[in-house]
């Protein structure tokens, strides 16, 4: 496998990405980087090289969604059966008196178009003190299927039900577990590599330089999860700024990862300035994640 990555993908602006493989092809659902009240629709980049990326806009049915008035962003998928399952935040809502939260539409193919799954809000409180946005769908290998979610300084972990239309008890009985690591913000994004679960989320302020990613690792997707020292992603004073809300990329016939994430140019004032970027993701032989290398452009070729 060859390909050649420039970053940013694109010159328009894009955050939250999240990545995923259907059908051999490369998805990366993001965020239209904008003011709230131009918002309101989502976008996916798609590739079948990893070279060449197509723009597809506007993958939700946005009339499905009446309620919906500012704000969708933070896109994450997953596949169940043959549909495909789009969770998203919506009208970034301040408390459980505003409508709004956490949305979830359904479509037969990975561009969409995504309908609203039952015409319901899918969580639209403060649960643990999250807020709810930011969502991330994690499959384990048994195929159950993890929510994790949260804004606010607070991170909740549920399990899907079998519908996807809301949530089964977690084993204490509880519908949903705050895992809410110590520096959490936002974001989170968990994975699976040689039995270990990693939990990894973004610290700092997204509308600025300071926004960097950390981690932990557990044996379960509930944890406990021990956070592992020292940043995986943040300004490095040459390339960008502000790299964070990432997703990530597995090629397992290559044994690659890549971390796909937004970033700022150095020195941007203006919040909204974020562009998607993918770089590679390493790990040492203890299986840390090695800090990643922000990069304009790269390279892969098969050895």
């Amino acid at each position: 496998m060859n390909f050649s990555i420039k970053n940013p993908l694109c010159a328009e602006w894009h955050a939250d990405p999240e990545a995923r493989i259907y059908n051999g092809e490369y998805w990366i659902y993001v965020t239209r980087s904008r003011v709230y009240e131009e918002q309101l629709n989502l976008d996916v980049f798609h590739s079948k090289d990893m070279t060449n990326w197509e723009k597809i806009e506007g993958i939700i049915d946005m009339s499905t969604f009446p309620h919906i008035w500012r704000a969708t962003w933070a896109p994450t998928i997953i596949d169940k059966g043959d549909k495909y399952y789009l969770i998203f935040a919506s009208n970034d809502i301040q408390s459980d008196d505003e409508v709004g939260g956490l949305e979830i539409a359904v479509a037969d193919h990975p561009a969409g178009p995504f309908k609203s799954l039952n015409g319901k809000i899918l969580v639209d409180k403060f649960i643990n003190g999250a807020q709810p946005i930011d969502a991330h769908l994690f499959k384990d290998d048994d195929g159950t299927i993890y929510l994790l979610y949260g804004g606010w300084r607070h991170c909740n972990i549920a399990i899907m039900s079998d519908d996807m239309t809301g949530f089964k008890p977690l084993p204490s009985g509880e519908t949903f577990m705050e895992i809410t690591p110590e520096g959490y913000v936002e974001g989170p994004c968990m994975f699976k590599r040689d039995g270990k679960y990693y939990f990894l989320w973004s610290t700092g302020g997204w509308g600025n330089g300071t926004y960097s990613v950390e981690y932990a690792i557990a044996d379960s997707p509930l944890g406990p999860f021990v956070k592992q020292q020292g940043k995986i992603l943040e300004r490095d004073g040459v390339v960008a700024e502000g790299p964070g809300h990432n997703g990530y990329l597995h090629i397992p016939e290559e044994d690659l990862w890549l971390n796909v994430y937004h970033r700022k140019p150095i020195g941007s004032k203006i919040g909204n300035e974020r562009f998607l970027c993918i770089d590679e993701m390493e790990f040492d032989a203890g299986g840390k994640i090695v800090p990643v290398t922000m990069t304009d452009e790269w390279e892969y070729e098969t050895l």
